[in-house]
């Protein structure tokens, strides 16, 4: 059965267990996923109350793939809380081979992107926007990884 909006999904991570809700489809990137702080040894018996987390990063992600291959595997099922409803804004930018560095950045509220150049440091803490694997996935909820952390 593929994955439906309020899905709380459930990743394994090297030191236990990772918790996302699958909050908004896009028909450029998939699902996204809104992926909560904290690694859990066992799973909570009140999985629903960790959506009223701050999510520590938000991300698109092939989440119908993942839950057929054993991947990631749905959890429960929650209500969408209001604050999660809303569709984050992101940044996107393309690395100046150069200098290594995003010379101009965009923001995107999900229908239109505006031009910013350079990130103030309240911006620097929007999620970047892209697709990510499994693989990445699981490594920035391991490291606890927050936007602000990219380097470029």
């Amino acid at each position: 059965m593929a994955p439906k909006i309020g899905d709380l999904i459930e990743i394994e991570v090297p030191s236990g267990w990772a918790y996302a809700l699958f909050t908004h489809s896009s028909k450029m990137y998939g699902a996204l996923l809104r992926v909560f702080p904290g690694i859990h040894q066992n799973r909570p018996e009140e999985v629903s109350a960790l959506v009223h987390q701050e999510p520590l990063f938000s991300c698109f992600f092939p989440l119908s793939a993942a839950v057929k291959q054993g991947q990631v595997a749905v959890a429960g099922k929650v209500p969408v809380p209001d604050e999660l409803a809303v569709f984050p804004v992101f940044r996107a930018g393309m690395v100046n081979p150069a200098t290594n560095k995003v010379d101009n950045w965009w923001l995107w509220d999900g229908e239109n992107e505006t031009r910013v150049g350079h990130l103030t440091p309240e911006q620097r803490k929007l999620n970047i926007r892209g697709v990510w694997n499994d693989t990445l996935l699981i490594e920035r909820i391991a490291k606890q990884w927050r936007p602000e952390q990219d380097t470029p």
